[in-house]
């Protein structure tokens, strides 16, 4: 079995080609990019831009001279985590256990990030923070964001949504209109076979970024990271995630994360992904890879092999591994969907992974008259008002919140632990 092993290692002779290549003068891979960074300054440039447009004050600057009706919204949020109206989490787990919580010890380093996927529009963010309030629920600590960039930028909600995420404490990641789906930012259909749900078997032949897209999508993420100060966005080729690690090998700041759509549903792909990402590694060994979500289909034992090849990697505390709890009911897997039970036997040994909730529980959805439909993810907000379908979506949103306290007692009965929005259930 020894000398089998040896055949696999690399020779030095093939890396030393590997960087001639990457080095050529006259690459148009790498120049390509290279150009789009100029474009935008440079790396210290880019850098700096980022960060002006990332500051809390600057972001509430903007909608105040825009005399945007979300300043509103945010004030009351800032206001209620300042009077700590939010339960806290030594609170929540006697709320849970009882007084036997008081003697229990929770080893916070396998906590569980509490995720909910799409959060849309900031007024459900405010809804769900009064259910929280009055219910003494969690608010999740991590969201994830489908709504397209373009119309977010035309009503603010992409300033308000950077703004919130810092008041309660969360992380966040963006999908940037570059994605292989329908249209593009400039309204081009980006695979020009491709025409939505009603050609859906056409994605499974070239889903993603074709052609020049690539780049378009690294010259689309600069754009908001310098204006916005967008740091993390939805990565969906294996292309873009070529590039996402070449820019911040290049020392630009970007972070993102894989999505399921990639598709990474066995211990091979995902040592593929990650073996890239060590190639691109910066020299302190970080990588931009921040976020690693999994296929549906994986089991715990491909979880707990991605976690041993994520540890051999030294990126156990950089990259979370992300998990469908739930899914939306319909379009996207066979229902009853519910992961918890399984999640419950890996938190305790596996790190930093997040339980994501991109439906409700399944026992919920199918009482609703309009359940969770992914399908409805990326509808432009005129259709959705059109079709009166907001309040409806509120409730499905509502009812993925339901999902994520229901994943928060579920590790708490068993001892363990979670991360929820850090800023506003004190510790």
């Amino acid at each position: 079995m020894d000398i089998l092993k040896k055949r696999l290692g690399i020779r030095e002779e093939n890396l030393k080609e590997i960087n001639d290549f990457l080095l050529r003068k006259d690459n148009p891979l790498v120049n390509g990019l290279i150009k789009i960074v100029e474009k935008y300054g440079g790396v210290d440039d880019i850098n700096r831009k980022a960060r002006e447009s990332h500051k809390f004050e600057n972001l509430m600057r903007r909608l105040e001279k825009k005399k945007s009706p979300f300043v509103k919204d945010l004030e009351w949020l800032i206001k209620q985590r300042d009077k700590e109206a939010f339960i806290s989490i030594p609170d929540y787990r006697r709320k849970v256990l009882g007084k036997k919580a008081d003697s229990m010890k929770f080893d916070e380093s396998f906590a569980v990030t509490l995720e909910i996927s799409a959060f849309n529009f900031l007024p459900w963010l405010i809804e769900e923070a009064k259910r929280s309030i009055a219910k003494e629920d969690l608010m999740p600590s991590r969201h994830i964001r489908v709504r397209s960039m373009k119309e977010q930028v035309e009503d603010d909600d992409v300033i308000a949504f950077a703004a919130a995420m810092q008041i309660i404490g969360a992380s966040y990641v963006q999908t940037l209109d570059t994605k292989g789906t329908l249209a593009g930012p400039d309204g081009k259909p980006i695979n020009v076979h491709l025409g939505g749900a009603e050609t859906i078997t056409g994605y499974f032949g070239g889903v993603g970024a074709p052609n020049e897209y690539a780049l378009k999508w690294v010259d689309e993420f600069l754009h908001y990271y310098t204006e916005y100060g967008l740091p993390q966005v939805l990565n969906t080729n294996p292309g873009t995630v070529l590039l996402g690690y070449w820019l911040r090998k290049l020392g630009i700041d970007i972070e993102f994360k894989i999505s399921v759509y990639l598709g990474n549903d066995n211990p091979y792909s995902i040592l593929w992904t990650l073996m890239t990402a060590k190639l691109f590694s910066r020299d302190d060994d970080s990588t931009p890879l921040i976020g690693f979500n999994l296929s549906n289909s994986v089991s715990n034992e491909t979880i707990e092999l991605s976690a041993y090849i994520r540890k051999a990697f030294n990126f156990e505390d950089i990259v979370r591994i992300e998990h469908h709890i739930t899914e939306a009911y319909k379009s996207i897997v066979r229902q009853p969907y519910n992961r918890t039970d399984e999640l419950v036997k890996l938190a305790d040994h596996v790190k930093n992974i997040s339980a994501k909730h991109e439906g409700g529980l399944p026992e919920t959805e199918r009482t609703r008259d309009h359940p969770s439909d992914i399908l409805e993810y990326f509808m432009p907000k005129k259709d959705i008002i059109e079709k009166q379908l907001m309040p409806k979506l509120l409730a499905n949103y509502l009812d993925k919140h339901d999902a994520v306290n229901n994943t928060a007692k579920a590790l708490t009965e068993h001892g363990l632990t979670f991360i929820a929005a850090q800023n506003l259930h004190k510790k």
